[in-house]
């Protein structure tokens, strides 16, 4: 059984950890005191929106959080699901195609116009999942970053 809930305060300890997970799988240092910090910065400034995973025995398996944005050429919110994680003794079982099924129903609830969201070309297991689940590789356009 899968359960999705929308984060709040009660879960940020679990959620922290989860969080810290996801940073060392994107090669940062591990910080879950940090993390924590992020996290509740973000819910409690409605920054952002935190889907988490549960099984049936209730203990937390991963997480997405989605980001509001906006089309100018559609005058409609827009939502970068910027973070999806699993943890690995999870992996496989349904879980990140249930936290993707929720940011969609989240999107049609908010009326957004769509998601979008990145992805390193290395990264086989999120390259062969968002397909089919009916995202689709963007052969138009070129994304470009700049950081400080």
């Amino acid at each position: 059984m899968i359960k999705i809930e929308k984060a709040n305060l009660t879960h940020l300890d679990a959620l922290s950890v989860l969080f810290d997970q996801y940073r060392v799988f994107y090669e940062k240092p591990s910080d879950v005191a940090g993390a924590k910090q992020f996290l509740e910065a973000r819910m409690k400034a409605n920054e952002s929106v935190i889907f988490v995973s549960l099984d049936a025995h209730h203990q937390m398996t991963g997480f997405t959080q989605l980001y509001p944005l906006f089309s100018s050429t559609l005058m409609k919110r827009l939502w970068l699901l910027n973070d999806l994680f699993v943890d690995a003794s999870f992996r496989g079982k349904g879980f990140s195609v249930a936290l993707i099924e929720k940011a969609k129903e989240h999107c049609r609830a908010t009326q957004g116009c769509g998601l979008i969201l990145e992805t390193a070309k290395t990264n086989i297991v999120g390259n062969n999942l968002y397909p089919k689940v009916g995202f689709e590789l963007d052969q138009q356009h070129n994304y470009y970053s700049w950081d400080v």
